[in-house]
């Protein structure tokens, strides 16, 4: 029963995720902490179950043209680097300093959705601005660390970021952000593995939310 309710939760923050480019993580990440986690193992089991969540989403988005290649690299390579980081950072940390730097994290990044929603709106801040490929490697680096130190973060840093800040039309910001998503959390998983011996994981939720995530991927991108 218990593992059903995860792959409720899966296929819900997918559904979430794939259709607006951020969700999976912040969602997972906020029910796990309600439940108890640890932050470490919070943040480890969501991106173990993004590896096929995202691989699922990323290739959907890809089949149906929703993909900028050239943004992708800018953002997946650094993004990669600044999970592993950001999930080594995480498991330095003591269980309660953990608990309460992720707790913080997500709460900012609720804040912050909100206000971009309420107050910027859809639209574009540099309408003639070109896109900048030193700015998205940044912007990539910095989201994947926020997203493995914080169990969630990708998303919700790097989608609103350029659809603020670039002409990119929203479809190919979300499946790109998406597609990219998939080396983040497999670098981030990476990162967490080195600490495995340390960490208490149910395989319960990270299978859950994986299989959740992988059913939803498809009708997400659509």
């Amino acid at each position: 029963m218990t593992i059903l309710l995860f792959i409720l939760a899966g296929s819900v923050a997918q559904l979430v995720d794939g259709a607006l480019g951020m969700g999976f993580g912040l969602t997972s990440s906020t029910l796990l902490v309600t439940l108890g986690a640890s932050a470490v193992v919070t943040s480890a089991a969501v991106h173990v179950a993004e590896i096929g969540t995202t691989l699922a989403s990323g290739i959907s988005h890809w089949r149906r043209d929703n993909v900028d290649k050239r943004i992708l690299m800018w953002l997946a390579i650094p993004g990669g680097i600044g999970a592993f980081s950001g999930a080594t950072f995480l498991a330095s940390l003591s269980l309660e300093s953990g608990k309460v730097f992720i707790s913080t994290i997500l709460l900012v990044l609720g804040f912050l959705l909100l206000y971009r929603n309420i107050f910027l709106g859809q639209g574009t801040l540099f309408p003639n601005a070109q896109v900048n490929s030193r700015y998205i490697r940044f912007l990539g680096l910095t989201g994947g660390f926020v997203d493995a130190a914080g169990g969630g973060g990708w998303g919700p840093v790097v989608t609103p970021t350029l659809l603020v800040t670039t002409q990119t039309e929203p479809q190919k910001v979300i499946g790109t952000v998406s597609a990219a998503e998939f080396i983040v959390a497999l670098s981030a998983s990476l990162g967490f593995g080195l600490q495995l011996s340390r960490l208490d994981v149910d395989w319960d939720v990270i299978l859950g939310l994986a299989i959740g995530g992988i059913l939803m991927a498809p009708v997400a991108a659509l």
